[in-house]
């Protein structure tokens, strides 16, 4: 644990990413197996159990702390490890160690262990470190880890290891598990590359650049380019196989639990890239009603029911054991049009190509999106010759996305943010008026303002406090926000009834009065 700790101590306080890929790299050079795949799978965010549950850890901390205390102080720091790292106290009667076990023998003693002996040696492992490590230990045991390295850096620095590109790593991550012995043989040059022929592959996504309406509509015509509707799901790759069936995320996440209705229904054995939605009674849903599925690992066969799972598929990357990427876009989806002729259409259908002549064309459709009240996020734009690279490769594709609705909306509490904004008041909630002239909450956002507008916030909030409950502050009703957000819809959740889509903060409005921001009415209108 204590190279894991000082990993994970330079690797949080370097900005540079090229810098951290370098530290990552002499790490997993210097560190033996199986400690240094356990530390590349935490990192990338690849571990599949929890060492502890994060209650666990606070429910200790308050048995030695005074509760107010913790919480002060838990407030003050903005994080729950930190403050449990910088505050721990040794118990009375330690259990001293001759020395901290390995990253690898803590994950095997913890994985070996009842539930109260996973309480007995988190609190040996806490009274025998220093708050660094206690941090790291933390962070790992509850897969909390956020030190500004994605998963994508990380594969980066296995290729550059190897020396191959990063694709190669990329086709073999989601093959292989934790802690990645049979990896890193083939990295040192002891053995052949991994096979995984046999194995459901996820394969890295292509992306699009959002379009540039001065520049990208002139490459456009329809002789070059395909227009589809750009829906507002999840994307998903489905890959199958004779033998099982596996939906990930866009992250290469494996989410087939949520969704067994479509894993039943897929008979094929082919790699197909699109978008997961929803029906309802009254046709596909909104992301609200796909988000009632999203994470449920065991949906309830009447939520099934309600809320059936649907694919809308755009794309084929592999058939039959066979790599199609290198075809062209207008090959590969006359490949999907095949396989679709075999598949459950109820459950999966094919993306519609829209007719258009000219950039008005597109313009008007776009427009039609834009009524669509967030089931329809805009266009997407692709190159008919384009073969399929992961990564946003230039003028392949391109999304439309259409115009955010704005309102103006009151502040009405705040909370401090976390890691480095620890010391601001980041984490807005707003509301509007109802007719009553009450201020009803309709959502909360955390971006969209600069630096040096956190600064003039968090001094406006400090100077105009009223009520705290716990780490909440309300403040007076005066200040303004142009809220930006993709849609709206009602929700039994909020007291306000509404919900929003993708909240940010647009504009912080000094000039304006609050009895001037919007109403709940206004929103209501954009419900449709």
């Amino acid at each position: 644990m204590e190279e894991f700790s000082r990993l994970l101590d330079e690797l949080y306080f370097t900005n540079s990413t090229l810098a951290k890929e370098k530290i990552l790299a002499n790490y997993l050079k210097t560190t033996s197996d199986p400690d240094r795949g356990w530390a590349l799978a935490a990192i990338a965010g690849t571990l599949r159990f929890d060492l502890f549950k994060r209650n666990l850890s606070k429910s200790l901390m308050v048995e030695r702390m005074d509760p107010e205390l913790f919480q002060l102080s838990y407030d003050y720091v903005g994080e729950l490890s930190e403050t449990i790292a910088l505050a721990w106290q040794q118990s009375d009667e330690p259990i001293l160690m001759n020395r901290l076990p390995t990253l690898s023998e803590t994950i095997v003693e913890f994985q070996g262990c009842g539930k109260e002996g996973i309480r007995q040696y988190l609190v040996q492992l806490l009274d025998n470190m220093t708050p660094p490590q206690r941090w790291a230990l933390l962070k790992l045991g509850t897969r909390g880890l956020r030190i500004g390295m994605s998963a994508r850096s990380v594969k980066r620095v296995l290729a550059n290891m190897k020396s191959v590109d990063l694709e190669v790593i990329e086709e073999l991550w989601h093959g292989l598990e934790p802690p990645y012995e049979n990896l890193f043989e083939w990295i040192d040059g002891k053995s052949d590359m991994p096979d995984i022929s046999g194995t459901i592959r996820y394969l890295p996504v292509m992306l699009a650049h959002p379009i540039d309406e001065e520049k990208d509509l002139q490459r456009i015509t329809p002789e070059t380019h395909n227009a589809e509707w750009k829906w507002d799901g999840i994307r998903v790759q489905i890959s199958s196989n004779e033998i099982e069936t596996k939906i990930f995320s866009r992250t290469g996440d494996d989410i087939s639990g949520s969704f067994p209705d479509l894993v039943e229904a897929i008979n094929f054995h082919a790699i197909v890239d699109g978008e997961l939605l929803v029906k309802t009674d009254e046709g596909i849903g909104s992301l609200n009603d796909l988000q009632q599925r999203l994470n449920k690992k065991k949906p309830s066969a009447k939520l099934i029911k309600e809320r059936p799972a649907h694919f809308r598929g755009y794309d084929i990357l592999s058939l039959n054991g066979d790599n199609l990427r290198s075809l062209s876009l207008d090959d590969r989806r006359s490949e999907l049009h095949k396989l679709h002729e075999s598949v459950n259409q109820e459950i999966f259908s094919i993306s519609e190509l829209l007719e258009f002549e000219t950039v008005d064309d597109l313009k008007l459709m776009r427009a039609e999106a834009d009524k669509s009240n967030g089931l329809l996020e805009g266009l997407m734009i692709k190159d008919k010759t384009s073969t399929y690279v992961s990564g946003r490769p230039k003028h392949a594709w391109y999304k439309w996305k259409c115009d955010p609705y704005l309102l103006d909306a009151v502040l009405m509490y705040a909370q401090r943010g976390h890691g480095k904004r620890s010391s601001y008041y980041s984490d807005y909630t707003f509301g509007l008026w109802n007719e009553a002239g009450e201020l009803l909450p309709i959502g909360k956002a955390y971006f969209g303002f600069t630096d040096e507008e956190l600064k003039l916030i968090d001094n406006w909030i400090r100077k105009n406090k009223l009520k705290r409950f716990g780490p909440v502050q309300e403040v007076k009703k005066e200040l303004v926000f142009e809220v930006a957000f993709d849609s709206a819809h009602v929700s039994t959740r909020h007291k306000s009834g509404f919900a929003l889509r993708f909240p940010r903060i647009h504009r912080i409005r000094w000039d304006k009065p609050a009895s001037e921001a919007n109403l709940l009415e206004d929103l209501a209108k954009l419900i449709k």
